[in-house]
């Protein structure tokens, strides 16, 4: 195990702990400051995708469709939020987000082996990408004992909603490599852009929001 596999590590927590603080306390409060957030966090990643690919004269249809990505993922948030069960539904959405990102994380850099798919994305791995989904059903299985309605489809859901963030990591990534740039910006210490940081919540959240959207309907 590779002292450089770590060498980011300090960054990237300390730069999360500070994103938890602010997105908790977001969430917590709902309303305009949430709204806020959110419509921040998508005008920075839309003008990340911007400098990777319009920015540059290159990628106008890619540009749109992950663009449109990001509004669809923007408006489900805010949207989901709304929802009677909004704040426990956003931190489950993210908790799975979290979780399969941090267990991916450790269980990659320490365990290694076979590359999930090393053209597009050459650290990602099948361990960490198998433990990201062991640790999204594990969220799920907190959230439906907190909240015994769910049952246990939430176990269930769980892990889709991680591949689903795992293969928004993977869009962004190849984005990055047609681009030929390492990060979408360097806004975030330890972790890049914003686009870096939430690119799995971009695909999650299109995914949870549409589950929600056939469950509960669009007049909730």
């Amino acid at each position: 195990m590779s002292g450089a596999n770590w060498a980011d590590l300090r960054a990237r927590s300390l730069s999360a702990l500070v994103m938890l603080a602010v997105g908790a306390v977001a969430i917590w409060l709902g309303g305009s400051v949430y709204l806020l957030l959110i419509l921040a966090a998508v005008a920075a990643m839309q003008w990340e995708l911007w400098r990777m690919t319009l920015g540059q004269g290159r990628d106008t249809a890619l540009w749109a469709g992950y663009g449109l990505a990001i509004l669809l993922a923007g408006a489900a948030l805010i949207w989901l939020r709304g929802l009677p069960n909004g704040f426990l539904l956003i931190c489950w959405l993210l908790a799975v987000v979290i979780a399969s990102d941090v267990m991916g994380y450790f269980a990659g850099r320490a365990l290694g082996g076979p590359k999930f798919w090393p053209r597009i994305s050459p650290k990602k791995t099948w361990s960490g990408t198998v433990a990201g989904w062991i640790g999204a059903a594990l969220v799920g299985a907190v959230f439906a004992a907190l909240d015994r309605g769910t049952g246990p489809g939430l176990v269930l859901l769980s892990p889709f909603v991680a591949f689903a963030g795992q293969m928004g990591d993977i869009a962004e990534s190849a984005i990055k490599r047609r681009a030929g740039v390492k990060d979408s910006s360097n806004l975030i210490p330890g972790h890049g852009g914003v686009l870096d940081r939430f690119d799995a919540l971009i695909f999650a959240a299109i995914v949870v929001g549409a589950a929600a959207l056939f469950l509960f309907g669009a007049g909730h």
